[in-house]
């Protein structure tokens, strides 16, 4: 049978899913249902997680992959935990060392914006400290499916095919080789529907769960990785990866009538989500449909990321504390700024990323949100021969200024945009959340949350509901489901607004929320091949 896998020429509609023994909701199908079969093998929701985000590195590789970072909200035992496990600069990178191989700011592609990787390193601490299976057992469905192979999915077929025209133009040297090799192996990506298999990407996985991490940080993997970057004229070396370990964090939040909303903290940009949310609770909304409604998200977004590039960095190197940009009074003197037109803050240009996301949860109380990401698609194009380990290009978000504090810097942490997020009301977990999807996510997190608790949409239509996406100065972009007098109304107000073409640009978001009697609901994007899986 012959057809599209990306035509569809009549709305659809998605139904929220229920469940009670557990849940797991993410961007691919596959990915949903390994997390979901870890559970049913007596897992608990931090198994789950990690299972489905070793699966995506194989299911979903335009977003993330092992050599991505990581961050985690989990709830267990009534608190609130949070992991940090985005890598930092190698010790051997610098402003200086760049400035003399040539460049004036951090390139995307290539060794130089490679970090250390943080996301297995976040699987082995997230199974140590509060998984229940042994991690070899939780990573095995992510090998099945590298080693069987499965088949690419719509939204993966299409970013796939675009990255490989991008990378076909751009990436001519010969340390790019690799990745042709590992994903485009016949010459062409794979087409939607076509089984992938990635037998050097399932020997990786292997060796992580068998080895607890130390293969890839300490061991062979660790070789393989320094020694290929070094050949090449990058800077990652067996001692950045030995040294690196994740941080347990404390979460922040900011109280949103009558929730609390909690977002890691810096480097992060979780605060920027934070920001927004505390200027906007000091105003009363009418309907969600209403040019003031988008008005005033739309300001505070702008506003929040202005404070954001400006001030998120390594918390080591931030002149301000995240504490006194959420207090009340600076809210408040935020707030007084907007008025019926549109600002023009001075941030710096918001570029696109890619990301995937995930919520799980299970029957005993167990809820994790996870976010990892190479960055941008499949990250800064160097990929380890034979391994599946493509590299995240995060240090493109550094600074080539010392005096900016987000900097580069040796052992530096970048300002990190993938940020998981989280709703409690009175001390209880209500569940996680997310939207994926560069500097689009604290303006997704900013939509659902405000979808939510201001206009008592279930969590389907949080995630359905047409979004709009600021991009610089005064521009906006649209999706083709903002009605029309909405976008009219803002340009008469000052707001340079535009039509997207598509929804690629808007996020993919995912939520689980626990009822009150402790059944769980969950839901996923119609902007890509989500899914959630439930028992």
């Amino acid at each position: 049978m012959r057809f599209d896998p990306l035509d569809y020429p009549y709305p659809s509609r998605r139904n929220c899913v229920y469940a009670t023994r557990g849940m797991v909701a993410t961007s691919q199908p596959l990915a949903a249902q390994a997390g979901l079969s870890i559970l049913q093998q007596g897992g608990n929701a931090i198994d789950a997680a990690i299972a489905t985000a070793a699966a995506l590195t194989v299911v979903e590789p335009t977003s993330n992959g092992i050599g991505s970072d990581a961050f985690a909200l989990v709830w267990t035992g009534g608190k609130l935990y949070g992991l940090n496990s985005s890598g930092p600069a190698p010790r051997g990178l610098s402003i200086e060392t760049l400035k003399r191989a040539g460049f004036s700011e951090m390139p995307r592609l290539g060794v130089a914006p490679a970090m250390v990787p943080g996301a297995p390193a976040a699987w082995v601490e997230l199974n140590r400290r509060f998984g229940r299976l042994p991690l070899s057992t939780v990573l095995a469905p992510a090998v099945d499916y590298a080693e069987r192979g499965y088949p690419v999915s719509p939204t993966l077929g299409r970013n796939w095919q675009i990255a490989f025209e991008n990378y076909r133009k751009n990436l001519t040297g010969e340390e790019f080789r690799p990745w042709f090799d590992t994903f485009a192996p016949a010459g062409r990506p794979p087409a939607i529907g076509e089984v992938w298999r990635s037998p050097g990407h399932a020997r990786t996985l292997r060796l992580i769960g068998e080895t607890a991490g130390e293969a890839f940080y300490r061991g062979e993997l660790a070789e393989r990785i320094a020694a290929f970057v070094g050949r090449h004229g990058g800077y990652i070396t067996p001692e950045d990866l030995a040294a690196f370990r994740p941080e347990w964090v404390e979460p922040l939040h900011v109280h949103y009538r009558g929730y609390d909303v909690w977002e890691l903290p810096p480097n992060g940009q979780g605060l920027v989500a934070l920001l927004a949310l505390n200027i906007l609770k000091g105003f009363t909304f009418g309907a969600r449909e209403e040019v003031e409604t988008y008005h005033l998200q739309i300001e505070a977004i702008k506003l929040a990321f202005a404070d954001g590039l400006r001030f998120i960095a390594d918390p080591r190197s931030m002149d301000v504390t995240p504490e006194d940009l959420l207090s009340d009074a600076y809210a408040d003197g935020r707030r007084r700024l907007i008025g019926r037109t549109a600002l023009e803050p001075a941030p710096g240009r918001p570029p696109r990323g890619g990301t995937v996301y995930l919520a799980a949860a299970d029957a005993e109380g167990n809820m994790v949100s996870y976010i990892q990401s190479n960055y941008m698609g499949f990250g800064c194009g160097i990929v380890i021969p034979e391994t599946g380990i493509a590299l995240n290009n995060r240090g493109h978000t550094f600074r080539l200024d010392p005096a900016h504090p987000n900097g580069l810097g040796p052992g530096k942490r970048p300002y990190n945009t993938i940020i998981p997020g989280f709703l409690t009301r009175d001390g209880q977990a209500v569940g996680p959340f997310g939207v994926m999807g560069g500097f689009m996510q604290p303006q997704g997190h900013v939509q659902v949350i405000t979808n939510a608790i201001d206009f008592g949409m279930n969590p389907q239509a949080a995630l359905d509901a047409p979004r709009w996406r600021w991009v610089e100065g005064r521009t906006v972009e649209m999706e083709h489901s903002v009605p029309e007098h909405i976008v009219d109304a803002l340009a008469r107000r000052g707001h340079a607004v535009r039509w997207a073409m598509g929804s690629d640009g808007f996020g993919r978001g995912q939520i689980i929320w626990r009822m009150s009697d402790g059944a769980l609901v969950g839901a996923t994007e119609p902007r890509t091949d989500g899914h959630v899986a439930a028992y």
